[in-house]
């Protein structure tokens, strides 16, 4: 179980020099707007302020706060883009940070040294948008001004992306497919990223070449996915089916047909237990993608050998948030460790916990399949911004097929 407790040990190693790389670029060629390229705001605009939801508690959906008067992000660092949003959207990890979920690591990668100041917030992971304004390292010729982007946001900036504006590294961001409109190109991006890196950083799907390019892999592989009409399930399985692998997934009995129809081989009612009888006949899974929240602990309890199990429902984070840093990762070691003596001892393979990745080769992946026409979003609901709240109340009640999406 060794390996397993390194598992834990890399995760925090990777929060901590998300951190690191965060600060040097805010310190980095400070004030640097004087020297960076820009077009002038919108018409509409006045003065440096634009409209954004802030957070200034955590809590319910009720602490949502829209304001008129959110300083404009100002771009700190050479490789930083801002982007005017025109569509953004709401996902699981933004009703979860709304409640406080990692705020005792995100907070320490949010705040200057010795600053202490948490309040107030701007969530939102996802966007599409008009590219305005670049700082002097970033190449006109890869990101030209005016250019329509999609992008995502880190989980540790404070100003996210439900608001008018948002900055971001250029690593975040591309030019958005022409195969997408606004809603869809708003959709892909969070979701698709989390299910590139548990597939292929995670679970190594396509060798080395998978996790450190964007040529995929997998092909004549076995994956079962746990929730294949939400968000990250639905576009994991076109994910998999765009490489050749035998796609099997689980979802409500109303689901099953649209989930089929986006390439699923074999598709049950999770409901049903005689149906979910038939997936043993398919095992070992070379991966079992659990997109549905059951976590690791479940692993053990189900019915079929796998040789790895990635859950997106790792207690990471929640560990720390309750017990702090050192405490906090000790407890994140013992709970992989006794996960896996479980997981090894009763289906024969381990359990890894898989994360969003906000990797360019990742975004570049997402982008061939697009553009191959491989790869298409869910939308199951569109809002106005000013109908944002809606938009979580939506998320809060479950349920989804695809993603819920805000016009700006």
């Amino acid at each position: 179980m060794q390996a397993a407790g390194c598992n834990a040990i890399l995760s925090l190693r990777q929060f901590v020099l998300l951190a690191r790389r965060h600060r040097s670029a805010q310190s980095a060629l400070s004030g640097s707007q004087t020297n960076a390229q820009q077009i002038p705001p919108s018409h509409e605009k006045c003065g440096d302020k634009m409209r954004g939801w802030q957070l200034h508690n955590y809590g319910d959906i009720d602490e949502l706060q829209l304001s008129e008067k959110v300083k404009i992000p100002q771009i700190r660092s050479s490789n930083e883009c801002l982007v005017r949003i025109r569509t953004t959207a709401v996902n699981p990890i933004d009703l979860a940070m709304l409640r406080g979920y990692g705020a005792a690591v995100l907070n320490k990668m949010r705040c200057k040294s010795g600053d202490g100041i948490e309040f107030p917030l701007i969530l939102g992971r996802e966007f599409c948008g008009e590219l305005v304004q670049t700082g002097m390292g970033v190449a006109s010729d890869t990101l030209p001004l005016g250019a329509r982007v999609w992008g995502v946001v880190p989980l540790q900036a404070s100003i996210g992306a439900h608001a008018e504006y948002v900055a971001v590294p250029s690593y975040c961001l591309a030019l958005a497919p022409k195969e997408l409109d606004d809603n869809e190109a708003a959709s892909v991006l969070y979701a698709g990223l989390t299910a590139w890196s548990g597939l292929y950083i995670t679970g190594g799907l396509g060798g080395p070449c998978g996790a450190t390019t964007s040529s995929g892999g997998g092909a004549h592989k076995r994956v079962l996915v746990l929730g294949g009409s939400g968000g990250v399930g639905s576009l994991a399985i076109q994910i998999l089916k765009s490489q050749k692998v035998q796609v099997l997934a689980t979802c409500s009995e109303n689901a099953v047909e649209m989930v089929r129809n986006l390439g699923a081989d074999f598709v049950v009612d999770y409901n049903n237990s005689e149906s979910m009888k038939e997936l043993c006949k398919y095992a070992p899974y070379d991966i079992v993608l659990d997109c549905s929240g059951q976590g690791g602990q479940k692993a053990a309890e189900s019915m079929f050998d796998y040789r790895q199990y990635i859950t997106f429902s790792s207690p990471l984070l929640a560990n720390i948030d309750k017990q702090g840093l050192g405490l906090g990762a000790l407890q994140n070691v013992f709970d992989l460790v006794q996960t896996n003596v479980k997981s090894v001892s009763q289906r024969g393979g381990l359990v890894k916990w898989g994360f969003f990745s906000p990797a360019p080769q990742g975004i570049q992946f997402l982008q061939k399949l697009v553009d191959q026409r491989k790869l298409m979003p869910l939308i199951d609901s569109s809002y106005g911004f000013v109908d944002l709240p809606k938009a979580f109340e939506k998320m809060k009640s479950g349920h989804l097929r695809g993603k819920i999406v805000v016009k700006i």
